[in-house]
């Protein structure tokens, strides 16, 4: 660092301190970057890379983008993974005696973004925490900086029950400290994508106390919530007044949801797109706040366990959509409430600016009229959510009289407080406004009180305003009153004690009046950070209002049904739809079906052709079960459901391409998590098991399966398959009941008609499907004979015509025979081994159409060069 110039040498210092940081070091108008910072930076954000010289032997690397506009740059950087540290100048340069004086101001983290701009309305952003105990349970904390939540959950089921946990929430970052195992980390960067901090302090700083009451002095759960604040602190250096007490998340109050499940069910995202479109809550979001959205999604990702919960959400929505009028002046009404956590957050975080402070106060003009309307519905739910409301009279009055409707953005231009608000400002106004005015007011009168028409107030930059008087006029002054300031050659200049005091204000009105604005703009703001905890208050019951409308006016739309709970384990769904499904299908043509299973069924064992509904089926069921477990009212006729406590999901295939597991292997994962964790109050939904494997390996395992759960778990289970041997079974499992989708031939063709019906389904229509697609005719024929071929084989092994097993292996090579042969269908007595091991390897129950082309025409190329 010798050879370098003073400043670079400055900025390699607090580099230092910064290394996992790009470092926005402020020079004039712009944030600079050097070194391998300029060079990563230029590439991420695609601006000019150029040099400086910094004193050594080489050039260094340099870029750099406008402070005015860093925002910008700065959301590309975040939005990527990456942290800024904020360096900016903390001194004056005019009054420095070298290198100006910079300090890292502020870190900016995926996890820690306060800025509007770079925050989703609808979605929480979250920071989360991992404290391991020696007992080998984990605590996780989360923390939305912008809305000053803040909750915690123990979880003691191992670290595959973390990664699930943390899937749940939209988490940008998780701090850690730095001995975690190097595993865990790695799973947590590939697999929920995040980035890591390291945070090795846990003591509760001091000034947090107040914060941790729930926690009831519990070692772990203190130091876990310890290294949440202390990172905290690190990154913001401000205040944090407006972050709420921790919570305590009791996991075994809400339904579990894991990972798969919640990926499988797509409730917040599609698997394909990524995306909100096409989820249930896309389906269900008709929310009107940004903060209802929030709360919306957080519901859904934790379905209630406690009845009476349940219940009095379902009473609520219940009584929104039996007044449809003031359901809709609800919904108009709240439109123009802001959201209130995160300017509550800004308030606190000292980045609050006037148009926040109006939006604010339109906000809580807006509460006294939602109370009113409240007070008007009959049912006692609803009329009591608006009994408690605080609507912050005191703090609506501030800002009405304080705050210009027409402020500006930034808070140093003026133009922030409405006039009468501060008498001092209101003088400083009418000085810079009517300066002028008040001096010709002023010649005016002197003139009168002299007789001395030609005196005049004038003005330099000198001697500032000044009274001219001629020579020839002197003897008409009164004496005493004027006080001499400059002689000319035929005049004299004069001031007065009331003309001094108001040059003062005139001179400096403008300048002082600015100051003197945002000064007062600092008081207001503090005074309207002693309302945060009401605010925050406030909040939560307007988001509550907005979920509960929502699930109303959604319910209403779509002609859904409050569902009734039971406690005999019964699941009894009449005319019942898939949510989703069903809006994206706008013509009406979705079929609706019924599940039934008494006490007595555990098992429903679904058959039928591919494209025919059985996993929409299965879907249906759980979305409709989370649906009600989070108050909403459900897409069917009628709805009797027991409260699950968990729902575990295996449907669709898919490698896992970053821990490098194959389809089957996952498939293998996804069905032992279930049957491990699942109690008899859960609901598993199980689409093809085995199919990853070989037809009997995985029969095998199907049958495996089926059987531990009907004998040792007992939840209820819908497990869907294309092996129809496994029908067999319901004559030996009595809580195992065969159901099928129905499918008819016709002129050949096979029609999906999607309705459930009892008992097993006959055909598989395989080949049919494949004439859907399209495939080649000559192809679909060549599958139709085989099939013919296979279905003549008996289940010993001997064929219709009790061949013996040389005749049959004949039979099997016929396939491949010659030109002739194939044109008339006799068998060809020559025999293959290599390509009947082959054929007998193919498991046809399980190969798409295309599959079936390529092995067919493998196979028959080696039939040819035999």
């Amino acid at each position: 660092m010798v050879t370098y110039t003073p400043m670079i040498q400055q900025y390699l210092k607090i580099k230092a301190e910064y290394k996992d940081c790009f470092l926005f070091f402020r020079l004039g108008d712009f944030y600079e970057m050097f070194f391998n910072d300029a060079l990563m930076a230029s590439k991420e954000l695609e601006i000019t890379l150029t040099s400086r010289d910094g004193g050594g032997e080489e050039r260094i690397p340099m870029c750099g983008v406008p402070y005015h506009s860093a925002e910008n740059y700065i959301k590309t950087l975040v939005e990527r993974g990456y942290k800024i540290a904020i360096c900016e100048q903390v001194e004056d340069p005019k009054s420095a005696k070298g290198v100006v004086k910079r300090e890292v101001v502020q870190l900016i983290t995926p996890g820690t973004i306060m800025e509007g701009t770079m925050l989703d309305d609808k979605e929480n952003n979250y920071l989360a925490s991992i404290n391991e105990s020696s007992d080998g349970s984990f605590t996780v904390v989360y923390n939305d900086l912008s809305t000053g939540e803040t909750s915690l959950a123990n979880v003691k089921d191992g670290w595959q029950s973390v990664v699930s946990e943390l899937f749940n929430r939209p988490i940008r970052e998780i701090v850690i400290p730095g001995d975690l195992d190097e595993r865990y980390q790695t799973e947590l960067k590939e697999r929920l994508e995040v980035t890591l901090s390291i945070q090795e302090e846990t003591k509760i700083p001091e000034g947090f106390d107040s914060l941790t009451e729930e926690l009831n002095e519990s070692k772990e759960l203190m130091e876990a919530y310890g290294r949440m604040l202390n990172y905290l602190q690190k990154t913001q250096r401000r205040s944090l007044d407006h972050l709420k007490p921790v919570q305590i998340i009791q996991l075994k109050d809400y339904m579990t949801l894991d990972m798969y499940s919640k990926r499988n069910l797509e409730l917040s995202e599609t698997l394909l797109r990524k995306g909100k479109q096409g989820s249930l809550l896309w389906v269900l979001d008709q929310t009107v706040t940004a903060m209802g959205g929030r709360l919306l999604k957080k519901w859904l990702e934790r379905p209630l366990m406690n009845l009476a919960g349940i219940e009095k959400r379902l009473e609520i929505v219940e009584g929104f959509m039996e007044q449809f009028f003031e359901r809709e002046s609800i919904r108009e009404a709240l439109q123009s409430v802001y959201d209130l956590e995160r300017l509550a957050g800004r308030v606190s975080f000292g980045n609050v600016n006037a148009r926040d402070l109006i939006q604010l106060k339109q906000s809580l003009g807006k509460i006294p009229e939602i109370k009113e309307i409240l007070s008007q519905f009959e049912n006692n739910g609803v009329h009591g959510l608006g009994r408690d409301i605080d609507d912050l009279k005191e703090l609506y009055l501030l800002l009405e009289e304080s705050i210009h409707e027409d402020a500006p953005l930034t808070l140093k231009e003026g133009g922030l407080i409405k006039d009468g608000y501060d008498g001092r400002l209101d003088d400083f106004r009418y000085a810079s406004k009517n300066g002028k005015k008040w001096i010709t007011e002023l010649e005016q009168k002197e003139k009168q009180e002299t007789k001395i028409r030609s005196l005049k107030i004038g003005y330099n930059r000198v001697f500032g305003y000044y009274i001219e008087v001629t020579k020839a006029n002197l003897h008409l002054l009164p004496e005493g009153k004027y006080e001499r300031k400059q002689t000319l050659t035929n005049a004299e200049r004069f001031i007065t004690p009331e003309l001094k005091e108001k040059e003062a204000l005139i001179l400096d009105a403008e300048e002082k009046s600015v100051d003197l604005e945002y000064q007062l703009f600092l008081e207001i703001r503090e005074k309207v950070k002693k309302f945060i905890p009401e605010l925050q208050m406030l909040a939560e019951k307007v988001s509550e209002i907005d979920v509960l409308q929502s699930f109303a006016t959604v319910s209403e739309s779509n002609d859904y049904v409050r569902p009734v709970f039971n406690n005999s384990r019964q699941v009894q769904i009449e005319q019942g739809r898939h949510p989703v499904v069903e809006k994206v299908m706008k013509d009406g043509s979705f079929v609706p079906n019924r599940v039934s299973m008494h006490d007595e069924t555990d098992i429903l064992l679904i058959t039928g052709p591919n494209m025919s509904g059985k996993s929409t089926y299965m879907r249906q069921l759980a979305l409709t079960a989370i649906m009600a477990q989070i108050g909403c009212f459900v897409p069917c006729e009628s709805a009797n459901l027991p409260v699950f406590d968990q729902i575990f999901t295996r449907i669709g295939a898919a490698d896992d391409l970053v821990s490098g597991q194959s389809t089957f292997m996952v498939e293998m994962l996804e069905a032992k998590h279930a049957i491990t964790q699942a109690t008899k109050d859960s609901l598993i939904l199980l689409d093809e098991i085995g199919r990853g494997t070989s037809t009997y390996d995985g029969m095998a395992l199907a049958q495996a399966i089926i059987e531990h759960l009907h004998e040792h778990v007992h939840a209820k289970t819908l497990f869907s398959t294309h092996y129809h041997e496994l029908t067999s079974l319901a004559d030996d499992l009595d809580k195992l009941k065969n159901i099928h989708v129905r499918a008819e031939e016709y002129e050949g063709k096979v029609v999906f008609l999607h309705q459930i019906q009892e008992g097993a389904a006959d055909e598989s229509y395989g080949i049919h499907v494949a004439k859907l697609a399209e495939l080649p005719a000559q192809l679909i024929d060549r599958a139709t004979e085989i099939l013919r071929q296979l279905e003549q084989k008996q289940p010993d092994g001997k064929t219709e015509n009790n061949q013996s097993d040389e005749t049959e292996d004949d039979l099997q090579m016929s396939f491949f025979g010659s030109a002739e042969t194939q044109k008339t269908g006799k068998p060809v007595k020559k025999k293959n081994s290599q390509l009947h091991d082959e054929l007998m390897k193919i498991d046809f129950m399980d190969i798409t159409p295309m599959d079936a082309m390529n092995i067919l025409y493998s196979l028959q190329k080696k039939a040819k060069e035999s």
